[in-house]
Order: C-alpha cells, then sequence, then structure tokens
C-alpha cells in the first residue's frame, strides 16, 4: 500500500468505530422511571460541567504544541517567563468554581436519589423481596404470598420496595432502565426503592463479579398495568409448584441460566430465615424490626398455606 493511502485510511476509521457502537444499548440515557431520569439528568450535567475544563485543555494541547513546534520561527521565545497571575487565576479559579458547583450538585442529588427513600406516591407502594443465588435470582412477593425465579412484575405508576439480601456472595441487584443499583450481602438487608412510569419490559443484571455463571444471571422485570399485573398473580397462585424447604435447597446450588419459575406458595418467613442462616457473620442482626424468626433448621414440615399473613416478614 503506498503512503500516499494511509491518510485515507485514518479517515474512515471513526466510521468503523461507531459500527461497533450499533449495538450498544443505551438504557442508562432512555429511562422509564423518575428514578432513572434523574440519574440520566445528573450524569449529563456533571459530564458538560467537567467538559468545561476538558475540551478548553485539549483545544489549548493541540494549538500550543502548533504554535510552539520546532520549525516556528515566528513564535514568541521567553527562556526566562516563570510567572502570570492572570494564567494562575484562569487554571485555578475556573475548576474551583467547577468543583463547588459539582460539590453542591452531587450533594443534593446524593440526599435526593438515596435508594433508601420511599417515592412518595398517592399510590400504595408493593413490597418483593429479592435474594441473590448463584447464579439465578429469586423474587418473593409477601402480600402475595407467592414466589419467582429470574422475573419480577410489578404495576406501573405504583412505588417498588425492594428488599434485597444474598444467599452467597455479594452480588449487585440492578435495572438499569429504572436506574439505581445495590448490592445484596448475605446477612443484611438493602433497600431499594424504583418506580416505572409506564408498562414497560426491563433487563435486570448483576452488575457484580460472583463467579463463572455470572453472565448468565440475568432477570427480565416486566412493569404492567395493574389488571395485568392481578392476572399474573392469579396465574403464579395457580402454580403447581411450591418453595418450600426442600425445593429451596435445590434451587440453592449453584446452576446457571435458569428459566422462569412460578411458585405459588414458599416457606414462611423465607427471607429472614435466609438472613439468619448468616446471624454468625453479623452478631447483630438476629431480629427485624422487632420480630423474631425463624432460621433455615426450621423449615423442615411447615405449612406451605396462606402467606398473606404468616408469610409477610415486612
Amino acid at each position: 500500500m503506498s503512503k500516499k493511502r494511509y491518510p485515507r485510511l485514518f479517515g474512515i476509521l471513526p466510521f468503523f468505530g461507531m459500527l461497533f457502537l450499533g449495538g450498544c444499548k443505551w438504557t442508562l440515557l432512555d429511562p422509564k422511571g423518575p428514578i432513572g431520569l434523574d440519574e440520566r439528568n445528573l450524569i449529563i450535567t456533571a459530564t458538560l460541567l467537567m467538559l468545561l475544563v476538558v475540551v478548553p485543555v485539549i483545544v489549548m494541547t493541540v494549538v500550543f504544541a502548533w504554535k510552539y513546534r520546532a520549525t516556528n520561527t515566528a513564535a514568541k521565545y521567553t527562556p526566562d517567563w516563570n510567572h502570570s497571575t492572570k494564567i494562575e487565576a484562569v487554571v485555578w479559579g475556573i475548576p474551583l468554581c467547577l468543583l463547588i458547583v459539582l460539590g453542591v450538585i452531587t450533594y443534593k442529588s446524593t440526599h435526593a436519589l438515596d435508594p433508601y427513600r420511599p417515592i412518595e406516591s398517592d399510590v400504595k407502594p408493593i413490597t418483593i423481596q429479592v435474594v441473590s443465588l448463584d447464579w439465578k435470582w429469586l423474587f418473593i412477593y409477601p402480600d402475595q404470598g407467592i414466589a419467582t425465579v429470574n422475573k419480577v412484575v410489578f404495576p406501573a405508576n405504583t412505588p417498588v420496595n425492594f428488599r434485597i439480601t444474598s444467599d452467597s456472595v455479594m452480588n449487585s441487584f440492578f435495572i438499569p432502565g429504572l436506574g439505581g443499583q445495590i448490592y445484596s450481602m448475605a446477612g443484611m438487608t438493602t433497600q431499594l426503592h424504583l418506580l416505572a412510569s409506564q408498562p414497560h419490559e426491563f433487563d435486570g443484571i448483576s452488575a457484580n463479579y460472583s463467579g463463572e455463571g455470572f453472565t448468565g444471571m440475568k432477570f427480565k422485570a416486566l412493569a404492567t398495568t395493574q389488571a395485568d399485573f392481578d392476572a399474573w398473580v392469579s396465574e403464579a397462585k395457580n402454580s403447581p409448584k411450591q418453595l418450600d424447604s426442600a425445593e429451596y435447597a435445590a434451587l440453592a446450588k449453584p446452576s446457571e441460566k435458569n428459566p422462569v419459575e412460578l411458585y405459588s406458595s414458599y416457606a414462611p418467613n423465607l427471607f429472614q430465615a435466609i438472613i439468619k442462616k448468616y446471624e454468625g457473620m453479623n452478631p447483630g442482626h438476629i431480629a427485624h424490626e422487632g420480630k423474631e424468626v425463624a432460621g433455615m433448621e426450621g423449615m423442615e414440615g411447615m405449612d406451605m398455606g396462606s402467606h398473606s399473613a404468616a408469610g409477610a416478614e415486612e
């Protein structure tokens, strides 16, 4: 290839780069909920503010390199120059002002977007308990008395209060289209409050590497109308599968790319029993919200009846 063709090749390289970006999902920049929307706006605002410093520095680097190149004999040569109050004021003053602005914005948004902070709404929230396993997600509905694997369904325009723990290594519960992620840890309960502003199907993932089955540790999060949610709950209640202690023990074993499962019932206090398994790791965590709960060793033989009352841990 001749030397003359190299500039043309370099000129089209950016277009090849754009082709690789064609398959990207810009989910974080197209959220379907108020939390995700606020987080997107924060990302854009912070990026633009930082670019106020980055872009001029890049431009000045190129301009100075070109102007003071060795072959430019017309450039002014001042070997004894060592200080300029104006330059110092600009170099330190502008970044300092941007840091102050970013600090104020970050402080306010950190408190406003606290994952533990409930979402204000006139609609009664729904509580969903989440358990990360190797390598799948278990969702428990204490008010509905059902459980699912690798699929979570909730009504749109209804606050969802996630209560999250792990029966394995640490993971990270993340629905990019709704915003926010939070870790799931054995023996502990974390919280995440989200809301979908419209019916939509979201992709859920683990955002923390957790072993060889990590890439398949995905789930579907489906925001529906209230009528469709009620119909789905009825479907789950009619499922022949029950998440008793033996079934859960089998489910908790490491497995990859698990299909969606629906359970019409589950062992009472299952979520709290999972937390209590790791009580020794967290000595202060003996009871939750003032109520003593049964450990996993007490799950055998438990009644698998209705959990609308007995199975509600929250």
